[in-house]
């Protein structure tokens, strides 16, 4: 089904944004998470360039919609930077994708009238363990912090995501894929100035804008990677929204094991260079864990479909 091969497709490229992004945030090109999603809210706008292919002006409700919706999709992302900034991406990505078509199926509920029979509810515990088990540093031990830090954000994202996904599918049934996109973005551009409200964010997305000045060399090449990963993270983006256009939202979300396993590999690969910046274990039983990890979501995936 073309849905599936859309939604492979932006995992892929997802992916390759979670590690740009983790690169960006870790290595301090961007001072903190809050100044990177401003800026990726205020490149949300390219999709106004889909609009001669059949943007309309939805009623009241639907543009309000929109705008909710797409600002609730940029605190997600937020969220998951800030998880990024201060974790492994291989183990932030999975938390986040256990949680999102759990979340996803519950938001659902009251719209599509479904019920939870034993299986998905079995589903349910795979999914919970899975994302745990991905979390914890094995063997466990007293006095040891449990949680990888970011953990919290990390469920965090996942939720707002999921209910982000949810009111998409929801304008996708009332307004076409241009429409309902192109309008959904500009919702993420008006939370991007929504984030200069809080003090503390004003103050450093205000201060980058002089960063930049003061060193344009470095402004130029962190543009430059950064404008690059907002171009595979649009097109990622795109193409997961165009799936959710055409298939069910939660097993759209639910196919997002499939990202964990590029994330794993592609975040081995580039911490083979950068290990300061990515810190991913390389031990046998660390890897051992994961993909165990993912097992068990995968497992998860599939009852609650």
């Amino acid at each position: 089904m073309l849905w599936i091969v859309l939604t492979i497709g932006a995992y892929l490229l997802g992916a390759v944004a979670n590690i740009l992004d983790k690169f960006l945030l870790g290595s301090k090109r961007f001072s903190s998470a809050p100044v990177y999603a401003f800026y990726a809210g205020i490149f949300s706008l390219w999709a106004i360039f889909f609009a001669p292919f059949g943007l309309k002006v939805p009623s009241l409700a639907g543009l309000a919609l929109c705008f909710g919706s797409g600002i609730v999709f940029l605190l997600g992302i937020l969220l998951l930077y800030f998880a990024i900034s201060k974790a492994q991406a291989s183990q932030v990505v999975p938390v986040v994708g256990a949680v999102l078509p759990l979340a996803t199926f519950l938001i659902s509920l009251p719209i599509q009238s479904e019920k939870l029979n034993w299986l998905q509810l079995l589903g349910i515990l795979f999914l919970i363990f899975g994302g745990l088990l991905i979390s914890f540093d094995l063997p466990l031990k007293l006095g040891k912090k449990k949680f990888f830090s970011g953990f919290v954000f990390a469920l965090g994202a996942g939720v707002l995501l999921a209910i982000s996904y949810v009111a998409f599918k929801t304008l996708s049934q009332s307004e076409n894929f241009v429409t309902w996109y192109v309008w959904t973005r500009v919702g993420g551009f008006l939370g991007a100035f929504g984030l200069l409200s809080v003090p503390v964010w004003r103050r450093d997305i205000l201060k980058s804008f002089h960063l930049h000045r003061k060193n344009k060399k470095q402004a130029f090449s962190t543009g430059g990677i950064f404008v690059g990963n907002k171009i595979i993270a649009g097109l990622s983006a795109l193409l997961l929204n165009y799936a959710i256009t055409l298939g069910s939202v939660t097993l759209i979300n639910a196919l997002v094991s499939i990202q964990y396993v590029f994330v794993l590999i592609l975040a081995w690969v580039v911490s083979q260079k950068y290990h300061q910046i990515f810190e991913e274990k390389l031990l046998f039983w660390d890897w051992l864990q994961k993909i165990m990890a993912v097992g068990i979501i995968a497992v998860g995936i599939f009852l609650i479909k």
